[in-house]
This record gives structure tokens, sequence and C-alpha cells, in this order.
């Protein structure tokens, strides 16, 4: 017998006891004091069961308890204790909830809705690739050294699927748990029969006014009912094209990121991308449907920025940044500042591709995204503003693809 009705059978006996013993003295609706003094502590009980003790201590004093912790563990391992405070009651989370600021601002990767939102500005995020060939599984990591095959913190998984006509690459943020029903998915990458086009495909919606996108795969989830939780859309964020090389002439890719969903006034001085500040319940176990960053900017950012496609507004496109031929060695060369030490055509780095005012195209310096080799099956991944952990992880899986036409 649980507490509560242990409590509730206490209060009807000993007002049965009371009503008998006091309504010939005081008339019927008269309560006696243990019969109030029960009440009392039937309620009393229930809320603490309700409520841990954590929770009753002053708003005031635990606001700048958790503000100290998160100002303390700047990265990773301890910032665990972050996400681990959050965690422990309701009171607790929703204090977390206004100090925890958007990757953007604070740089930190905390909760995995970081991975859904653009990185910080003027600053790369190092990460690396682990790729096992026997399961065509990749895991993603947070480097925690300068390292860059170090025991990094994992961020996301993905395993290639090889259809007849396609190749899909299933994102989720478990790496024991990757497919397309699980609760853990979060998006996938499609590519064509050639290998040379891709769409990065979103499991919820990026902005206010993205729409979803009816695909096999979604007809399928529809179809077997796995769960009322498991998002059942794809939303289009991104297309990835490489120019073909019908000739064979030896040289490096040439590839094009269309970002449907980011305009090309983001990579301004000013310039705003659309943050998700929450995850659709069913795809966190830990906090299912809760919205752990508050940024009145962000919403509004957010709504402006809905309604990309029907405004007219130019996307931005990604071009990588064409290499010199270096004379000496014999071979294509890009600066990777260290972080490459292996030559491989899947090497590249990513720039904006923005009109001058004379009208035609030019490539911005500052790199957004790189990606290059540094072992057998280990490879690094770094990324900044205006694009998230997801696109540029589904961006880099585009590079592993084989490429028939590409070669």
């Amino acid at each position: 017998m649980s507490f509560k009705s242990m409590i509730q059978d206490m209060k009807g006996e000993l007002g049965s006891i009371s009503r008998r013993g006091f309504e010939g003295r005081f008339g019927y609706g008269m309560k006696s004091r243990s019969q109030r003094v029960v009440e009392d502590f039937a309620v009393s009980g229930v809320d603490a069961l309700r409520q841990s003790c954590w929770a009753n201590m002053p708003p005031e004093l635990l606001r700048d308890v958790l503000m100290r912790i998160e100002e303390s563990e700047c990265a990773w391992p301890p910032r665990k204790n972050v996400v681990s405070c959050a965690g422990v009651c309701r009171s607790w989370r929703d204090t977390m909830k206004e100090i925890v600021r958007t990757l953007e601002v604070s740089e930190k990767l905390t909760f995995p809705i970081s991975l859904k939102q653009p990185g910080p500005r003027n600053t790369l995020i190092q990460c690396f690739i682990k790729r096992n060939r026997g399961s065509q599984t990749y895991h993603l990591y947070l480097n925690l050294s300068q390292a860059s095959n170090d025991d990094g913190k994992f961020l996301l998984a993905a395993r290639r699927c090889r259809r007849p006509t396609y190749t899909d690459y299933i994102i989720s943020l478990k790496a024991d748990d990757v497919s397309k029903g699980s609760s853990n998915y979060i998006g996938k990458l499609r590519s064509n029969f050639l290998g040379t086009k891709f769409t990065i495909y979103d499991a919820q919606p990026p902005n206010s006014g993205a729409k979803v996108t009816k695909s096999r795969s979604t007809r399928m989830v529809g179809m077997r009912q796995v769960s009322p939780k498991v998002p059942a859309g794809n939303y289009t964020v991104a297309h990835i094209s490489y120019e073909l090389n019908v000739l064979g002439s030896r040289g490096p890719r040439r590839m094009q990121c269309v970002m449907d969903t980011i305009p090309v006034s983001a990579v301004g001085p000013n310039g705003v991308a659309p943050t998700q500040t929450r995850l659709l319940s069913g795809n966190l176990d830990s906090f299912p449907s809760i919205s752990f960053f508050r940024s009145k900017s962000s919403r509004a950012d957010s709504l402006r920025l809905g309604n990309l496609s029907t405004e007219k507004e130019e996307m931005l496109v990604l071009k990588n940044k064409a290499p010199r031929w270096h004379e000496q060695l014999q071979c294509w060369c890009l600066n990777f500042n260290g972080r490459v030490t292996v030559a491989s055509v899947k090497n590249f780095q990513l720039v904006a591709s923005v009109e001058n005012e004379g009208g035609g195209q030019e490539q911005q310096e500052n790199v957004i995204l790189q990606f290059g080799k540094v072992g057998k099956d280990v490879f690094t991944m770094d990324y900044q503003y205006p694009i998230s952990a997801f696109q540029a992880f589904a961006i880099c899986l585009s590079s592993f693809d084989t490429k028939i036409a590409c070669e």
C-alpha cells in the first residue's frame, strides 16, 4: 500500500471516530481538531512526495549556487555537473533554463540542443570523427585536449545504410541506438545513386516556418507506427553537390552546400541565423520537451527567419576553398593550421560565397567548416557560426560516400 493511500485510510477512520464522538455535542457539519490535524498532515505528506528536499532551497541562494557552477565549469568533462544540476528537480531545471545561454553566446556545448544551434562567432569548435569500416558507423566527438584522437566527449553517431538507388546516413544522439524508429533519431543525410548530390534532413522543424518533406522513410515510419513520440517528418535544411569529373583529371573535389534555412546575411557582422531552443518530446530521455535557453532575441529572430523561402531572401551558399599547388611537394595544399596531417581527397575547407557590389561572386576567407584526415580512420571536424554541429557532421558524412563520377 502506498503512503498516500495509508494517509487517506487514516483520515477516514479518524474522521468517522470524531464524528461519532462530537456530532451529538456540536451538531453536524463541524470538524473536530483531530480531523483537521489529519487533513493537514495528509496534504503535507502528498506535497513531500511530489518534491524533493532540494526543491526547498531559497530561490536567491539556489540561483547563486547554480550560477557559480555554470561559470566555473567551462569545458568537458567537468561541465557534466551543469547537466546534472538541471536533472535534480523542477526548480533547479527552471533556474538552469535562465542561466545557461545559447552556444553562440556561451561558446560551450552543454545540453543536446546545443548540437542543433549555430556555433560561436569567430571561434572554431574542434571535434573529430572516428570511422568504423566494419559496422559502417561514424562517431563524432568533442576534443577534450589538443590531440585529435583522444577520448573526447561523444556528441553524435551515424550509420550508413546502402539502398539500390540511394544511400542514407542515419544520425542519432546515441552511439548504440542508430535507427529511424528510435527516439534518439535527429536527422539523416541522403545521397543520389552517383554520390554527387546530397540532402540533409532534420527530424524537427529548424524554424517556425519549416515545412515537412514527405519521403519514403516518412511514410514507412507512419506505416509501422513505431511510436507516437517518434518524429514522422523530415525537414530539408541543406543541399550538397559535388562537381562531376567525367574526364578523370587529378585534383581536389569541388563541392557546394546550399543552406536552405540560413540566409546569406547571417555571415555579416550583424547577421542572424535561426536558433533552435528545444527538441521535440521523445527525442530526449533525460529532458523531454524542455527548452533550456530563454532568449528573446533568438525567439524573435527565429520568427523573422521562419519564412525564409516565402520572403525570397537569398540562402547561404558554402563552397570549398580553392587549394594552391605546392611545387616542392607536388600536391594541392590548404592551410589547416596543424589540424590535418594526412593528404586525402576528402579534405576540404568551406567558406561563404557571397555577391560583391559588382554583381559577381566572391569567397570570404573566414573558414566556416574544415574537415581532414589525421589517421587511418580518424578525421578532424572544426566548425563555427552560422552552422550547427549536426549540419557540419552531415556535410562531412557526404565526403565519406563513394563518388563514382567525381574521383
